[in-house]
């Protein structure tokens, strides 16, 4: 988390929204063998607890359940030139949303897991519009691998430490300039939240 506050946020609701939105992280935890990290879909139960799945065979699942690990999701981000400000004297940044969870972790039932991935399927479909795939197409055999394949979690969030870099300290005007300028560069989502900060 960046250190100053000026990027921090006590604003439950978008937390919850960067988790929707963002829908994938990365879990690290220590492990007797030292720290590692598993990538994976995040899924928010919308009252706290967030869950996840991990392939059996990840270096992490064994080591989860009972202990604490920490969860990153990682929003837009994009590079920030001198040259969008009033005073070019300067150094360039880096503008980003980022969400760190801290927390306990347990080892879903496998009817807990079942619902969790019928909920993920139906959420990521209807993001794509059209005829949205269902569970029910996957053969009993195919379901079944699945099952055998992965292992699903709930972190129990204890502490939300979010970050939300979007050149506050700038002008009104040197913030349009900035997002105009991440626009053109190819950064519509980052410059999009720049606009959209309140002053």
């Amino acid at each position: 988390m960046h250190p100053d506050p000026a990027y921090r946020s006590d604003d439950r609701a978008l937390f919850e929204s960067l988790i929707e939105e963002i829908a994938f992280g990365m879990i690290f935890a220590a492990t007797p063998d030292g720290p590692r990290v598993a990538h994976t879909p995040l899924l928010t139960t919308c009252d706290g607890p967030v869950q996840f799945h991990l392939s059996r065979g990840n270096a992490l699942t064994r080591h989860l359940a009972g202990g604490r690990a920490l969860i990153v999701a990682n929003g837009p981000d994009a590079y920030v030139s001198p040259r969008w400000y009033d005073d070019r004297d300067t150094v360039p940044t880096w503008d980003y949303l980022a969400l760190e969870l801290e927390g306990r972790v347990r080892r879903l039932s496998d009817e807990e897991l079942e619902a969790f991935l019928h909920a993920a399927i139906l959420r990521h479909e209807g993001r794509l519009g059209g005829e949205p795939w269902r569970a029910g197409e996957a053969s009993e055999r195919v379901w079944a691998n699945l099952f055998r394949g992965i292992v699903g979690f709930e972190m129990d969030v204890e502490a939300w430490r979010p970050t939300v870099k979007l050149s506050q300290k700038k002008s009104a005007a040197e913030r349009a300039r900035i997002a105009a300028g991440l626009e053109d560069a190819g950064a519509a989502a980052l410059a999009h939240l720049v606009r959209s900060l309140p002053a």
